[in-house]
């Protein structure tokens, strides 16, 4: 399980850094391949400095990696940790799942009494 993997503060980390809409946009971009933060900053409705904060998050949740290329700085997607998210997600489904079909099995039997 993905739950074991990861320690709290790096679970805390991720939904932290998903937590913000235009993070999740930078996310979605740098899977589809890499961008400048110039690139990313043009596409926003902010300034270049908010824009590098929310890539700082998403580093820090290693979501996205920045490499220096000259003059600019390059983020792209850490596919692993992506997996890693999407699996942990997919792992906090199934438990609400579970819990909703228990509730509907109590429901369904107090109606039969």
């Amino acid at each position: 399980m993905v739950v074991d993997q990861l320690s709290e503060s790096e679970v805390d980390r991720l939904f932290h850094a998903l937590a913000d809409s235009t993070r999740r946009s930078i996310v979605v971009r740098a899977i589809s391949g890499e961008h400048s933060v110039s690139s990313l900053a043009a596409s926003y409705a902010m300034s270049f400095a908010a824009v590098q904060k929310h890539v700082a998050v998403l580093e820090q949740a290693s979501l996205v990696t920045k490499e220096k290329r000259g003059r600019e700085q390059i983020v792209r997607a850490n596919r692993e940790t992506v997996r890693k998210a999407r699996q942990l997600l997919d792992e906090y489904e199934k438990i609400w799942r579970q819990r909703a079909d228990r509730i509907a099995d109590i429901l369904a039997e107090d109606s039969e009494d």
